[in-house]
């Protein structure tokens, strides 16, 4: 057969420990589950504010099915926008506090699109190394020229976006359109609020400094962030006091909010150019009006639940403290429910996690190619549902399992 060549590269995968298996997880209220028949705490999941399986979301969710379909039967471009994509898009943008919104079927789909549709092959994207993969295939997509730098080594940044700039402006077009029309070239620094790995912030405030200096424009994915962090749960650009000085914001519906989707907060002038040029929401089927509703009812619950965020940060500390004195490296830059603790070998951090198990909590057990060789960890993630128990008997297990 013409795939023969399959069967031993997915040996080879299995002798490195690097080859994902399937299981059943079936999902139960406050970040429980069963997997393949187990009973377990869920420290596996995004659901960071509970959301997820909430009486009024679900109530939402089951009118606008009733009401709206199973699926909405095309893209938003056709006939796919409901009355249902109207309203969460209102909200949203007033959730952001901007003008306008644009859906996306997916968080991945709204940073593939956006980015492909705003940088050009003139262009030179700034990619930071720790990016989640759609940021990545953005960039890449774009057919820009693509850079990567490291947030943790701002001065390499600034040394790249000064000679990226140098040569701009010295071009024929000299920063703007030619007179063939050809696109001058712009520069673009695209970066995760919160890098999904290693649940370290990005340095926010210091990229726009560097933007505003370079005559560049900062891209945002609030993915792990929204809900989460600021006062009203904006995200980190809200924290850092950055809303106003980043171009482009972009976030998923499927993390903290609980359902599904990813969206960009704009102006109306980008919603009509993402509604006019960004491939996967002109070409994707347009959310389920169940997913809308659903997404929509949570955002108002997020708004005007404040103590489900600071619960769920308390808690993220509590468990970040009970490791450390136990006396796990727990890196230091860590500053909200993603927790990851570092093991380094694969097979040993499938142990782990096999033993957590057991032990009844489901930690992911991340490996290569999604973390760099020799740098494996357990990655916990935290949820409002949890009690100090739940935090408490999870740290002495971890202890038990991952040996320094």
């Amino acid at each position: 057969m013409a795939l023969d060549w399959l069967e031993g590269e997915l040996r080879r995968l299995s002798d490195l420990d690097l080859l994902r298996g399937r299981r059943t997880v079936r999902p139960l209220a406050d970040n429980r589950c069963e997997v393949d028949g187990q009973r377990c705490r869920n420290f596996a999941s995004n659901d960071y504010l509970n959301l997820a399986s909430d009486s009024r979301v679900l109530d939402a969710a089951q009118r606008a099915l009733s009401e709206g379909g199973a699926g909405a039967t095309a893209s938003a471009l056709i006939c796919g926008r409901t009355i249902w994509h109207e309203r969460l898009e209102q909200t949203l943008a007033e959730f952001e506090q901007t003008d306008a919104a644009v859906l996306f079927p997916t968080g991945f789909a709204a940073n593939l699109g956006a980015i492909a549709a705003l940088a050009s092959s003139a262009d030179v994207v700034f990619c930071d190394r720790l990016n989640h993969a759609s940021l990545v295939d953005g960039c890449r997509l774009s057919d820009a020229k693509f850079r990567v730098y490291r947030h943790d080594r701002l001065d390499v940044l600034e040394r790249e976006l000064r000679k990226a700039r140098t040569e701009a402006d010295s071009s024929p077009a000299g920063g703007s359109q030619t007179n063939d029309g050809k696109q001058a070239t712009r520069l673009w620094i695209v970066t995760d609020s919160v890098f999904s790995m290693d649940g370290d912030l990005a340095p926010l405030p210091e990229l726009c400094d560097l933007a505003e200096r370079f005559n560049a424009e900062l891209i945002v994915d609030e993915a792990h962030a929204t809900g989460v962090f600021g006062v009203n749960g904006r995200g980190v650009c809200e924290l850092s006091g950055t809303e106003s000085r980043v171009a482009v914001r972009i976030g998923t519906l499927s993390k903290a909010v609980g359902c599904l989707g990813g969206f960009v907060a704009c102006s109306p002038t980008l919603r009509e150019w993402l509604w006019n040029s960004a491939r996967t929401q002109m070409f994707s089927t347009a959310l389920p009006p169940s997913v809308c509703a659903a997404a929509t009812q949570s955002l108002l619950i997020i708004r005007e639940e404040p103590q489900r965020r600071a619960r769920l940060l308390a808690l993220s500390q509590r468990l970040v403290d009970r490791l450390r004195s136990r006396g796990l490296a727990v890196p230091a830059s860590v500053a909200g429910p993603i927790v990851p603790v570092p093991v380094g070998d694969a097979q040993a951090t499938v142990t782990a996690a096999a033993q957590l198990l057991d032990a009844g909590f489901l930690v992911g057990a991340i490996r290569p190619p999604t973390v760099p060789h020799q740098t494996s960890r357990l990655r916990v993630c935290v949820s409002a549902a949890f009690e100090e128990s739940d935090i408490d008997d999870l740290a002495e297990a971890i202890g038990c399992c991952v040996v320094e």
